[in-house]
């Protein structure tokens, strides 16, 4: 597996369970209604492609990604500093758009960086900028 198969794989696992988390981090804070079913719904997409990302990486022998504890506690700690006074859906929708939209980001620019990957690995990297870019769009409605 080329290293930029490799790098790209392993942005795809890093921007999926950092979708997730900051997903399980919200659903604690809202009530059952279907912003929480959406929600809910993305996390289980993100944890398809993630899933699809490791395969591949295993698959190829390749190194894994190892999310780190200070990031990830980062991050809900993030999401717990911003919804300490306002939990409405309104805020919680535009915090989910604005980590979307830094995914997305950051799976263009690891692309760009490696323009020798394989067809694989970019198209599972496409399919989550796609994913990324409609769950802008759902939650739009949300605003």
């Amino acid at each position: 597996m080329k290293q930029d198969d490799i790098k790209i794989l392993k942005e795809v696992q890093r921007n999926t369970e950092m979708g997730m988390t900051a997903i399980d981090t919200i659903l604690d804070k809202i009530g059952n209604d279907e912003f929480s079913l959406q929600l809910s719904k993305q996390s289980l997409r993100y944890s398809e492609i993630h899933n699809k990302a490791l395969d591949r990486i295993l698959e190829n022998e390749g190194e894994i990604y190892r999310g780190s504890q200070i990031a990830d506690m980062m991050l809900k700690g993030s999401i717990h500093a911003n919804t300490a006074l306002n939990v409405s859906r309104e805020h919680l929708a535009e915090m989910m758009i604005q980590g979307s939209s830094r995914g997305i980001t950051s799976m263009w620019k690891v692309m760009k960086h490696n323009q020798m990957a394989t067809d694989m690995a970019v198209e599972l990297a496409q399919e989550l900028v796609d994913f990324e870019e409609k769950n802008i769009q759902r939650l739009k409605e949300y605003l």
